[in-house]
């Protein structure tokens, strides 16, 4: 055990968050902490960490526990280098090795005897620690984690005051996986991360043989790297084993289970109460009715109380107005800042119903690209233009400065959504954390998060028919994530979207554009296809269907280009891509049921070796109730484990065929 919150309650006001929550975290474990919006999931975390006091219960940690947290904000004023910032901060690494040479010197001292015995043991178990948090090769992991966490190696020695928040965030992040806590809390880690980084973040994390904690809305990072869910729900703490797919099937499966224990009590009651009622008052059934009276007592005490069911928002978005099919053409484009190239010569061109997803590791110019669409910044050279009747919306983190900081969130929705009822609004701005009294705010006291949210809610009122999207899902949570998921989905027009959230990439996207090394290749599919193809590029093989279209040479351009028109027709690239997505659907469904296949199968065969444990005890056999229980589910899963398994080899062998 590394740490255990015991039986904690934590309230504020009036307002309950949670009682008798009780959570062990230990070594090589990784939770994930869900649960909607202000159920307490950041003052657990705060709680863990000592900032926040309990109303009851307690937090213990193993000896020598060291701890580390990522909040959702900081800022960083000193002035050293990135790469200096984050050596600096393993002062553990640093004490344990100023007290090994000190240890050093007094053996070499030291007469032969107990003493000595005693220093050598300790030194022996510093000598340990050092070595396993990395003490050797200090400033070749605080470089790596840089890397992995997006930046240049030419930032590696830029101030570290002169990063933005986000990249502030990442330094912070980089320092905290440096020191290797023995308990990592996580809020909301990749917030700031692009796609490529989450996906370093989270083959770190599966390895991390600490225990983690973590909040995130996205779903795929939780469903990469934790092993474990913790459920805030109702007041009360639930946990589950597995990844957060697993922990909603088994949620379901655990509400199935209720309703139909609580539909039983209720008929039970029902029918004990149709009996009280009939012969209340007659003499000869008054022992009866009392016994009955005394039962439904009984089982109203033990009534089981159901989860809130999670309320599903459901939205008719209005439809963007038609454009043509050609929405917007980069000719030629260049952009530099000073020194630093982004594009020569960009060909890029978007075209109605595209729903474009632009991946590609951080500083390769995503969000460049998407503000030259949008026309925050201009190009230096060569074109950008709309196809006719388009239009377009730009959302990011910092151009928030459409809002009206006089008006309420309320009046900033009443601006666009014309023929809206206030109950309407109120719905949508619900879905996006305003809740109650929160939609009469100003919006000039509205934190950073909070106006972000609202300028992602109003352009969804009323939406152009070209939305430019950078990480949108920041500062949602995962209901909220759905609620967006679903409008951009049904979204009939074009959408260019950046996104560290895989989950949301693959649910959106029909078309990849990768960018990286000063140059923008088109992907003609889906995520999975382009992950695909990625994979074929990096294992050497010579065909590709991807469109390498920035920087490229004139004639190789010109050639691929058909004869008599620039473009394929609109139905040409249909069918290619519906075909293309076909065969990367096909393979995305069967990796799908073989994860589900996985869940099953693996809390199955240890429940069978229980089991099979179980029936070797005496005891077993002198409860009858028990051993029967005990033989009815050996039976049923001797019967599962080997459907299962059968599934698997199966499905094993389609993923390896890439069927």
């Amino acid at each position: 055990m590394i740490a255990l919150a015991d039986k904690i309650t934590k309230s504020f006001g009036g307002r309950v968050l949670y009682e008798g929550a009780t959570l062990q975290l230990n070594a090589g474990e990784r939770w994930a902490l869900v649960g909607p919006n202000g159920a307490g999931k950041t003052t657990l975390l705060r709680i863990l960490m000592g900032e926040e006091s309990t109303d009851e219960g307690s937090v213990a940690f193993a000896k020598d526990t060291s701890l580390g947290y990522l909040e959702q904000e900081t800022t960083l004023r000193s002035g050293k280098t990135a790469l200096q910032e984050v050596v600096d901060s393993a002062t553990e690494i640093r004490d344990l090795e100023r007290s090994i040479g000190r240890m050093e010197e007094q053996i070499a001292e030291a007469e032969q005897g107990p003493e000595l015995e005693r220093l050598l043991e300790r030194y022996g178990r510093a000598q340990d620690r050092f070595e396993r948090l990395g003490g050797y090769e200090l400033d070749s992991r605080a470089k790596a984690i840089l890397a992995g966490l997006g930046f240049p190696i030419a930032d590696f020695n830029k101030p570290a005051v002169d990063f933005s928040g986000g990249w502030q965030m990442r330094i912070a992040l980089s320092k905290l996986l440096l020191r290797h806590p023995d308990l990592l809390l996580l809020d909301e880690p990749t917030n700031h991360l692009d796609l490529e980084s989450v996906q370093w973040l989270e083959q770190f994390l599966s390895t991390y043989d600490g225990a983690v904690l973590l909040v995130s809305h996205d779903r795929s990072f939780m469903d990469a790297c934790v092993s474990h869910v913790a459920s805030l729900e109702n007041k009360r703490l639930y946990t589950y084993t597995g990844t957060y797919s697993s922990y909603l099937r088994q949620r379901e499966d655990n509400l199935e289970q209720l309703r139909a224990k609580r539909a039983a009590q209720e008929r039970d009651i029902a029918h004990m109460e149709t009996f009280i009622e009939r012969f209340r008052y007659k003499p000869t059934k008054a022992k009866q009715v009392q016994e009955r009276v005394r039962r439904v007592e009984k089982i109203r005490s033990e009534l089981v109380v159901l989860p809130q069911s999670h309320q599903t928002m459901h939205f008719a978005f209005p439809k963007p107005p038609r454009t043509g099919d050609k929405v917007v053409e980069l000719s030629r484009v260049s952009k530099s800042f000073g020194s630093n190239r982004v594009y020569e010569g960009l060909d890029l061109t978007f075209y109605r119903g595209d729903h474009i997803a632009l991946v590609g590791p951080n500083g390769a110019g995503k969000s460049t690209l998407l503000k030259l669409i949008a026309g925050v910044l201009d190009a230096d050279r060569g074109k950008v233009e709309y196809g006719k009747d388009v239009s377009s919306a730009y959302y990011a983190q910092h151009q928030l400065e459409a809002l009206n900081p006089t008006n309420t969130v309320l009046g900033e929705m009443d601006s666009v959504a014309a023929g809206w009822t206030s109950a309407e609004e109120r719905r949508l701005l619900g879905a996006f954390l305003f809740h109650g009294d929160d939609v009469l705010k100003r919006v000039s006291v509205l934190s950073g998060g909070e106006r972000a949210r609202l300028a992602l809610a109003k352009m969804l009122v009323a939406p152009d028919p070209l939305l430019l999207l950078d990480e949108p899902t920041n500062h949602l949570d995962i209901d909220s994530v759905d609620v967006l998921e679903r409008a951009l989905k049904d979204f009939s027009g074009t959408i260019v979207l950046i996104s560290h959230d895989e989950h949301l990439v693959r649910a959106i996207s029909n078309k990849v554009v990768d960018v990286r090394d000063h140059k923008a290749t088109v992907y003609e599919g889906d995520y999975e296809y382009y992950l695909y193809k990625r994979a074929e590029l990096a294992e050497g093989s010579t065909e590709t269907s991807a469109r390498p279209v920035g920087g490229a040479d004139k004639a190789e351009v010109a050639q691929k280009k058909p004869i008599g028109r620039n473009v394929k027709t609109k139905e040409q690239r249909r069918a290619e891509a519906e075909a293309r997505n076909a065969q990367s659907r096909a393979l995305r469904a069967t990796k799908r049921r073989l994860m589900e296949v996985e869940a099953a199968l693996t809390p199955a065969q240890k429940r069978y070796q229980e089991l099979m444990d179980l029936m070797a005890t005496e005891e077993l056999y002198g409860d009858s109730e028990a051993f029967d229980k005990a033989m009815r589910e050996y039976t049923a899963l001797s019967k599962k484990i080997p459907l299962l398994e059968e599934e698997w080899f199966e499905l094993t062998e389609k993923m390896e065929a890439g069927v």
